[in-house]
This record gives structure tokens, sequence and C-alpha cells, in this order.
């Protein structure tokens, strides 16, 4: 459900052999977060927090972190990392990992005191698509198991532990403390569906309108038969092939040709972080998939991320991990991407054995707000195998059985963070001119990119080449894409 979103809410806006120390000095300015944050603090008032505190990236590529420091006019830190490199000085650098997989960790120092500082985790990723080879195909297939995006991403944290926000109270009051849990999802075709598709599918073209400046314009392997929601028009394909999710909103298919409001490409093996105050195919900026609750979690027996909800009001202002406010309200306290978490000591042992299943979840990874919508209504995908009555009976647990998990720093119009888009140095064909449907390999070196999208017809690309056969004369765009903006150029292949 959404109340607003149009475009004028979305423009206003390798390894070393032990451990490697890099040490920057920062003086001055203080950074501006807008990520999950760790933090460090002690009796005198300093603490330093650096976000985002973990992230998942592909091996060899880079992060951009923020360190922020209150409790000092000296606002400078230093930076370490363990293994990799930090470019750049300041509060904000960018870090590279190492060539080679593994677990590594920068760390912000506050040059004013020493013994403060905050570490974010780094989960470098090579990214084997073959760990997609298990999912079923076709609409609400089974993963089988596979759960998206790495473990330290914020989908799969375990908050059980984390403490609660010092606004809990006031802002559960604002929801409405006797409100009930209302499952939005069931049988037979009650939810947001999806469906999986292989290599057979092929990529279309698909017309994005309004929010396109914001959105990942790409050709997508969207089948004419995809379901689409009804309402907000989602549409959410996952390609097994590539391990990549594709989502839109307002989608509709007419006379044979696919169009969007938006469109967004998720990798499913790393993620990829999108620019601050860019929306998605969801308001907040995220993933809707990673949120959605599926009948074959449940009947595993466990779900292993946090739950997509929605809240009836929010303000102009969202904490990590979304990217993009969708503000109705100047009086709301909620900013999207604020978590909600089941209260440890809530029984759940009266439920069913579906319900705990999703109760559970509700305590380890909790509800991350996602859009405008009636109040505390979580979202799934449609399955004819939910019962619905049971589902009902999860309305007995209230807003007030749960509190609100403590938030990073929010982020609001006037300290969205900012820094360099992405450098693309080259773009090039290994030839430039072809006869029609002779293989190309299209290259690239870049800097400071999250994710990387070729158009037409090669879509999302992990590593720096991918190859396409144009049958005609044909530009291609290369898009490079980090927290702070996208950079683009274009390369011609002349077929004749």
């Amino acid at each position: 459900m959404r109340s607003i979103k149009n475009a004028f809410v979305r423009t206003m806006l390798g390894a070393a052999a032990g451990t490697l120390v890099l040490m920057l000095a920062a003086c001055g300015g203080g950074g501006k977060p807008g990520a999950s944050s760790s933090s460090s603090s002690g009796g005198n008032g300093v603490s330093v927090t650096v976000s985002p505190n973990a992230t998942s990236i592909s091996a060899g590529g880079t992060q951009t972190f923020t360190a922020s420091v209150t409790g000092t006019s000296n606002t400078g830190v230093t930076w370490q990392a363990s293994a990799g490199t930090i470019s750049d000085t300041g509060n904000t650098v960018n870090y590279t990992s190492p060539s080679a997989p593994g677990s590594y960790t920068v760390t912000a120092t506050s040059t004013s005191d020493a013994s403060k500082s905050a570490s974010a985790a780094i989960t470098a990723v090579t990214g084997s698509t073959s760990s997609c080879n298990g999912f079923a195909v076709g609409q609400e297939a089974s993963l089988n198991g596979f759960r998206p995006f790495p473990a330290s991403n914020p989908w799969n944290q375990d908050i059980s532990t984390a403490l609660p926000d010092t606004n809990s109270s006031t802002i559960i009051g604002f929801i409405g403390t006797g409100v009930g849990l209302h499952a939005d999802f069931g049988a037979p075709a009650i939810g947001i569906p999806y469906v999986v598709v292989d290599s057979t599918q092929a990529k279309v073209t698909v017309n994005v309108g309004g929010s396109a400046g914001e959105s990942d314009v790409v050709s997508m392997p969207i089948p004419a038969s995809a379901p689409i929601e009804p309402g907000d028009g989602h549409v959410l394909v996952i390609d097994k092939g590539g391990c990549w999710l594709y989502e839109l909103f307002q989608g509709s298919f007419n006379a044979g040709q696919w169009s969007a409001t938006s469109s967004t490409v998720w990798d499913l093996l790393t993620y990829n972080n999108r620019p601050y105050t860019w929306t998605s195919a969801d308001a907040a900026g995220l993933p809707i998939f990673a949120g959605l609750v599926r009948f074959d979690e449940v009947a595993s027996g466990s779900i292993n991320h946090a739950i997509r909800f929605t809240a009836p009001a929010s303000r102009s202002a969202f904490v990590s991990p979304a990217t993009h406010w969708a503000g109705n309200s100047s009086t709301s306290p909620i900013p999207m991407g604020m978590r909600l978490r089941l209260k440890p000591a809530f029984n759940v042992s009266t439920f069913s054995a579906s319900n705990q299943v999703i109760l559970n979840a509700m305590k380890k990874y909790g509800l991350l707000m996602a859009d405008n919508g009636s109040p505390m209504f979580i979202t799934g995908a449609p399955d004819s195998r939910w019962d619905n009555n049971d589902l009902h009976k999860l309305g007995t647990v209230t807003a007030d059985n749960f509190e609100v998990v403590q938030m990073p720093t929010i982020i609001t119009q006037s300290n969205v963070p900012t820094g360099a888009a992405p450098a693309i140095n080259s773009f090039t064909a290994s030839a430039t001119s072809v006869t029609a449907g002779t293989p190309v390999t299209l290259s690239w070196q870049a800097t400071g990119a999250s994710y990387y999208l070729v158009d037409p017809q090669a879509g999302p690309g992990r590593g720096n080449n991918v190859v396409v056969t144009p049958s005609a004369t044909t530009i291609y765009t290369l898009s490079a894409t980090n927290s702070f903006g996208r950079t683009e150029k274009t390369v011609t292949i002349q077929v004749h």
C-alpha cells in the first residue's frame, strides 16, 4: 500500500599476510553517516560512529565509509583497515577490499580521544551464481533454502540483543499501542507475487516513466505472464541463472510491451548500494522480495531475515538500510527504514507452529518500515497453502508488544551525505564495426562503483566486461552507480 509515492517526493530530495594497517589523519568537518553505524563512547561524552557498520562487496570492490564524532569540537578521525586500501582523507573515505574474498574491518578512531573508535565489518565475496541453481522455476517457486544477500546485510542481521531506541515509546504510541498485526498475504492470491525464471527467459525492454532518473533502466528477463500485484503494480522477477532480482513499481503489460514508473535491479549475491535519496520499486528505496514472508520458508521452520511492514504515516527522513523518504506527515516520528522488534519476553507458544516461525523471526530480525500504508501490515507472497484463518490470529499481537530498535543517524534533507560518484576511466568494445550477430566484448575500467549496468541487451554485470551480439548499429551505455550517484559512458558498434 502506498499513500504517497510520486515524482515530487522522489525529486525532493590481494589479501595481505598478516594485518595491514593504514592510517589516514582527518581533521575538521564532521561526517554525516547515512547508514547503520557502530559506535564507541565513554565518560567524557566523545562518541564515534561509522556507517555503514556492515556491508558486503565484491572482492576487489570499493565501499564508501563515513565517520561521525560527537561530544567534542574536534571531529577528526584516523582510519585503519585490517587489509585492503583506504583512499582520500577526512571523515568520508573510500575503502577497496583485497582481491581475495574474506572478512575485513575498517576502524575510525577519534583524534580527540584515541580510546574512542568504531568499526565496520566488510564481507568481500567473489559471488558464484551456482548458489542460485537450486531455485525452482515458476510463480512463487521455492528458493530451497537460499537467502538473498550476505549474512552481513541489514536484512539478515540478528538484532535480538540490540538496544531499544530512546524514542521507542513515542513511536509505538504514534502507531497505536492496540493496533494488531495484519498478515497482508494469504491464499489463494493475497500478497505481492513473484516469479523465478531461468536463462531461457529472453530479456525485454521496459519503458520506465516518472522515476526513470532514479531507476535501473535496462533490459529485464520479464515474461509476458509475470504476475502483477493489484494496487501498487509491483512486479518481482528472480533470474536464477544470473542471481539477479528485478523489481518494478506500477508495472503493466500492454500490446506486448512492459512499462513501469520505476525499475530496480538487485544483486542477490552481494547487494548493491543505491544513491542516497533514490527510491526503488518500494518507497524506502529497499528491495521488496527480501522482506516477504514466503510459504516455503515457514514450511522449512525458519525465516532468516527481517520482514517488510507498513505504517500509516512517516516523516521526510530515512535510516539505513533505506535510501529514500516518502514523508506524508509533519508530525510523524517514523523514518523509512526504522526497525521494530517483537519483545523477547512475548510468549509465542500459544500460536500455531507456522505463526511461531513468523513471530520468532520478528524477535531475531525484526520488521523493516518500507512504505506508508495500513498500520502493522506485514507483507508476504501469496500461496494457495496459506491458512488464512490461522494467519488472522496474528492480529492478537499488538504494537505495544514491539519496541523500536536503536536507530542510526536519521537522514533528512539537511544532512544527506555527499561524496564522489564513480569514475569510469574507459569503456571500449573489442570491435566497433562488425556484421550482424557477431559477438563483441564490452570492457571497462572504473572505480568507486557499487554495481554496473549495460544497456541495451546486457543488463546488470559483475566484473568488468560483458558480451553482446548487436543485430544493428547500437549505442551501448555503461552505468556505474554508488551511494553518491551514477556515472555513464557510451560506445558505439557499427553493424554492416
